[in-house]
This record gives C-alpha cells, structure tokens and sequence, in this order.
C-alpha cells in the first residue's frame, strides 16, 4: 500500500507541456496522491485538464529582449523562486516535476533551494531550453523518445526513457482495430495543426486533396481544424471542389475524430507524434519550420522511419506533392493498414505509468539515481 504524499508539477501554458502533465496528475492522485500545478495564466485556465487540481501563478520571464530584457526575466524568476520556496514550505512536496516552458523554471529553481527532489520531463526529440539549464541539478531526467538531441552524454545515468503521457480516451484508441477503408467507401482526412490550427495547412490541403483522381475525391470526407480568420476561406475551398468538410477552430471530441481517421495531415508537435502512435495512425506531418531547434523535425524521425508517416518540409507543401503522397498511402488498402502499425509500433502506451512510478521512486532517494533506468523501458510492440 503506497503512502499519500503531495508532488507539485511545473509546464509552461502550451498544450504540448500540460497535456502530458494532466496525464500525471490523473495517474498520481488515482494512486492516492496530492498533486498541485505550477504554470502561468494560460496553463492555470486549459480547458478541461487541471480543473480539480490545486494551482498557483508564478512569475517567470522569458530569456529574450537583450540585456534589458534578460535583466527583468532574472528579477521574475527570483520573485517566482521565492514564491515557489514559500509554497514548499506549506505543501511540503516528495519531488517536484518539470515539464518545460519558462513557467516551470521557478518552481524547479525553489526546489533546488529546498532541497525536494526534482524530475523533468522532455516530450520532444530535442531537449527544450528550460530543461538545458536544468539538467545538470535534477535528479532524474525522463524522456519521449530514444535519441534525444542536446542531451549531454555525461548525464546517462540518470536518464529515463518513459515516453510522452497522452490522454486517456487517445491510450484507449489503441485497443480498436484501424478501420481499414473499403475499396469503395469513405475515405476520412483528419487535418490538425495543433491547439491553435495552422494556416499553411489550411492554405494547402483543400487545393491538394483537389488534385485527387476523381474516383479517390469522391470518396474523401474531411475534418479540418482551422485558425478563426481563416475558417470562411477554406470552407470556400472545399465547396469549390466539391469536397465534403468539417471546419472547426477546436475539436473538443478529437479522440474520436482519430479514431475514424484513415490518415491524418498534421505538425508535428510531441503531443502530435505521441497520439498517432498510441492509437496507430498514418499521418502526413509538415513541421513547423519556426519550432526551437527544429525539433518538430526531429520529432517526426522515429515514425517516418519506421514507415508510419511521411513528413513534408513546409518549404515543398504543395498541393501537388500533397495529393501525391496521399494517393501513396491511400490508394492501396493494404499500404494503408501497414502504415498504421508502424505508427503504432512507435507508440509507448505505459508512459504515464513508467512516468509515476518513476517520481514515486525518486522522492526516497536522498540523492541522484545512480546507474540506469528505475525500471526497464517498456518493449516497443512487434508489427503484426
């Protein structure tokens, strides 16, 4: 029987940190535990994920602006450390967890003072900036992904691969059989760039998948998330050509919309790439080309190899290269089929179970782990 304690998480705002921190916080407190977040205004206000959870605000300044600008980043991340070590000092954390995004360094910075153990958490294939300047000091450092760039060699020993947390109803995807296209049915596009939608994917996919065989357009049924500003254009596009489509600026039933899904056309945000790969869908995946150390490129690597997904640079996303490589994953059922379990073989479906048990370790640890993983990493599943 485990013991009740309180862990305190720490993400920046953007749903590629909170998402996977929602996940730990559901984890911990089903095994009994007390869990309160750390983050800015945006994080402490997600829709749907933090709402029975303790949370508090800290200032946190973003290295940015010159000499200025890093002088009034520094006077914020005192005054959130300070906050932070005043929180500990009454909830009384075993360890504090970091999920990246300026927001989480304050509260790891006041656990560095108090002496609370600490974890991070990185979800991408590149090691963010905040868990840089972190990693040295932390006691245990999980990861997404195998190969993780910018990640110091000398820091081996106290890496954990996990996997990227995703949420319950996507994990559960995985237990239903893809659903294979007939020869003449529905064909279902899912067009996603994230939380906040993607103009270069609104700009291209209605004229690509245009570009279709007739026999193949007729069949398509979409489902296109979009920015507001330019959700009337692209419903235009698609009754230009006839195509039937869906346009939303948020899918608040997306798991689903993945479940029926044939291909997916997408960035490739951490949350992106762990979704597909839970539930084992194919996927077109444009990165963002602007995204800190390009790491969305790198974060499509593994899938791409493995034959689950094709990623396009933004710089080539055109109509024309668009329609080719959907005929190529779409016109041949069992290319198709192949295509989603590889992406699945990807997947890490006991992420955020790897994930609690290594905090619950780590807090009775007086110092840093040595060795290796807490506990072997999870056997990637075999192509059926």
């Amino acid at each position: 029987m485990r013991g009740s304690k309180h862990y305190v998480l720490a993400a920046g705002g953007t749903g590629g940190h909170m998402v996977p921190a929602a996940a730990l916080a559901t984890e911990l407190t089903a095994r009994g535990h007390r869990v309160a977040l750390v983050s800015d205004g945006r994080g402490v206000r997600f829709p749907g994920l933090f709402e029975d959870v303790q949370t508090h605000v800290l200032p946190a300044g973003r290295l940015q602006g010159g000499p200025m600008g890093w002088l009034r980043a520094g006077r914020q991340m005192l005054a959130g450390r300070a906050m932070a070590m005043t929180l500990y000092d009454t909830f009384h954390p075993a360890a504090v967890i970091g999920f990246g995004g300026y927001p989480a360094l304050p509260a790891l910075l006041g656990a560095f003072a108090r002496k609370v153990p600490t974890i991070i958490h990185e979800q991408n294939a590149v090691l963010g900036r905040v868990n840089r300047l972190v990693a040295g000091r932390v006691d245990a450092i999980a990861t997404s992904y195998e190969d993780v760039q910018r990640l110091k060699p000398t820091y081996a020993g106290k890496v954990h691969l996990v996997g990227n947390p995703v949420r319950e109803s996507v994990l559960a995807l995985r237990d239903r059989p893809f659903p294979t296209p007939e020869e003449d049915g529905l064909f279902r596009v899912l067009v996603t760039g994230g939380s906040q939608g993607a103009s270069i994917l609104s700009q291209v996919v209605p004229d690509g998948l245009a570009l279709l065989p007739l026999h193949f357009r007729r069949r398509l049924q979409v489902t296109h998330q979009a920015r507001i500003e330019d959700i009337d254009r692209v419903r235009a596009q698609y009754a230009e050509h006839g195509i039937p489509a869906e346009i939303a600026t948020y899918l608040p039933d997306l798991p689903e919309r993945l479940a029926w899904s044939h291909v997916v056309i997408a960035r490739a945000g951490a949350s992106t790439i762990s979704e597909l790969t839970a539930a084992g869908r194919p996927a077109i995946l444009v990165p963002l080309p602007s995204a800190t150390d390009d790491h969305q490129t790198v974060n499509a690597r593994e899938i791409t190899q493995a034959g689950g997904a094709r990623t396009i640079p933004q710089t080539a996303f055109t109509p024309t290269e668009l329609a080719k490589q959907i005929q190529k994953l779409g016109l041949e059922p069992q290319a198709l089929e192949n295509a989603a379990l590889r992406a699945r073989s990807c997947g890490r479906p006991y992420a955020v179970r790897d994930l609690a048990d290594l905090v619950e370790s780590i807090d009775s640890r007086p110092a840093r782990i040595p060795g290796g993983s807490a506990r072997p990493a999870p056997a990637r599943e075999a192509l059926a």
